[in-house]
């Protein structure tokens, strides 16, 4: 049993054995709080220090980013750091910054916080990266509701947080139901294409959608499984009349995939059907640029890989001042930057 709050020696890592019958590869919330996710190399450090009974220095640490983007994931560095006595001060969640600008400040001994460097560098670039191109989708499309579809593009133990970046990134909803839960929201979103395959007909899957299904459900189907989108978009209509709230776009590209024209007729076939309230739904392969195409004639967009696969954003992590004194590594200015947008929060 780990007698200290997290681990701090070569010799504790060396008898660390997870279960070979764990289930998933990615760590627990306690590997992450006892240090595990670290670089060995946070550990040596410890140690080193320790055995120069330097260990609890007072030091304070500046992180800052590689490239301008969306801030993301400060509450799970608080929660990392919630044992740690540690001051924070940082840019809240959904903050923009710019590159090179100190979005997060830590003072206090080495000791209480050092081995963290790994995972809470972790936590931030990751999110933001993935926060700043949810802005960027949700930029694209002004007024009009993008949705985070990303959950099956990455592995289950991330695509809650994720989606959760996703929503502080600015996007009104997403559909993995972890990741919109802890965002405090409801999952959102359509049927599958699988619901319609096994029925063999779009509109026996709609008219189940509605008997089925409880009321808070908005009734958006897909239509274009079996048919020419237009002409399934009006069979479903006919069927659900007021109920339907809108079909959904979701071609592959092997059949060109969804395009402006496309939008844009479907639009005016249920204009001139007398279904003007339904609303288009697009997605498939969606980004910055596609959404602003489709735009003008589509009422929301979801959103997968562009988001999922978003490049973190890089962060580093600068010791500023040890014991009192301004220092830095060569290339950089000693002594802390004053960043008046940053808030102390813990």
């Amino acid at each position: 049993m780990l007698q200290n709050r997290w681990i701090n020696s070569i010799e504790e890592v060396s008898v660390f054995h997870p279960s070979p019958e764990r289930l998933f590869y990615s760590a627990t919330h306690e590997e992450i709080k006892r240090g595990y996710t670290t670089d060995i190399y946070f550990v040596s450090a410890q140690q080193i220090l320790k055995h120069l009974n330097l260990q609890d220095t007072l030091v304070v640490a500046e992180v800052f980013p590689r490239r301008e983007g969306v801030m993301c994931g400060v509450q799970e560095v608080l929660n990392l750091l919630q044992e740690s006595k540690v001051e924070v001060w940082s840019l809240e969640e959904g903050d923009t910054f710019e590159a090179k600008e100190v979005v997060m400040r830590i003072k206090g001994p080495y000791s209480e916080f050092g081995i963290f460097e790994t995972p809470l560098l972790g936590i931030l670039a990751q999110s933001s990266g993935w926060a700043t191109a949810a802005r960027e989708c949700k930029k694209a499309a002004g007024k009009k509701a993008v949705l985070a579809f990303g959950a099956r593009h990455v592995h289950p133990a991330v695509a809650p947080v994720m989606e959760r970046a996703a929503l502080v990134g600015g996007v009104d909803g997403c559909a993995c139901i972890l990741g919109a839960k802890l965002a405090g929201r409801e999952p959102g979103g359509t049927i599958p294409h699988a619901a319609i395959l096994i029925t063999g007909d779009t509109v026996i899957a709609a008219k189940a959608f509605e008997e089925a299904l409880p009321g808070q459900f908005p009734r958006i189907i897909l239509v274009d499984t079996f048919k020419d989108e237009a002409e399934e978009a009006l069979r479903v209509a006919k069927v659900l009349g007021e109920k339907l709230a809108g079909v959904r776009l979701d071609t592959p590209e092997e059949r060109g995939g969804v395009s402006p024209a496309l939008v844009r007729e479907v639009r005016i076939r249920l204009d001139q059907a007398g279904f003007s309230w339904v609303k288009i739904v697009v997605s498939g392969g969606l980004n910055p640029e596609k959404i602003a195409l489709l735009r003008e004639d589509a009422d929301m967009f979801g959103v997968g890989s562009y988001i999922s696969g978003a490049r973190p954003i890089d962060m580093t992590m600068d010791i500023k001042e040890v014991a009192g004194q301004k220092i830095a590594k060569r290339g950089r200015i000693p002594g802390i930057i004053p960043n008046p947008r940053l808030k102390k929060l813990k």
